[in-house]
């Protein structure tokens, strides 16, 4: 799959990834295994959209954007400003949350590396049909 096929997929994958997301966050009973389960959701989400935006960027740059938005947001949420949006506006909680946790920042960051790894598994599965590329140079 060249890069610029990616858009499809991301906009399918990433459906499926809000989908499953607020499915967690308003389906399931509040947990710790929920909120991570949620916060890891938000930070895929975060990459897949990066890719169906950015389909011909590097894995590594998306990963990157992808994790420091995640970061941001969460030392956002020390001003109190998404907690104060959501007041007003209750969805804006689902994109800027409520409340910062450190444990969060380690979930965003495994993540964006699970999704950028899952990216790069599907683009070569697809890109030589299951087969693994052929070696240049050495033996096999």
């Amino acid at each position: 799959m060249t890069r610029a096929h990616r858009r499809p997929a991301a906009a399918v994958a990433l459906a499926g990834v809000v989908i499953l997301g607020l499915t967690v966050a308003r389906g399931l009973p509040a947990s710790d295994a929920t909120d991570i389960a949620g916060d890891a959701l938000y930070a895929v989400a975060a990459y897949t959209g990066l890719v169906l935006v950015w389909p011909r960027a590097r894995r590594a740059v998306l990963g990157m954007v992808a994790a420091a938005w995640c970061v941001g947001v969460e030392f956002l949420q020390l001003t109190g400003m998404p907690l104060a949006l959501a007041d007003r506006f209750p969805p804006a909680a689902l994109v800027l949350g409520s409340g910062f946790d450190p444990r969060d920042l380690a979930v965003y960051v495994l993540a964006v590396a699970a999704a950028a790894a899952v990216d790069a598994g599907v683009s070569a599965l697809l890109l030589h049909g299951g087969e693994r590329p052929a070696r240049v140079g050495g033996p096999e």
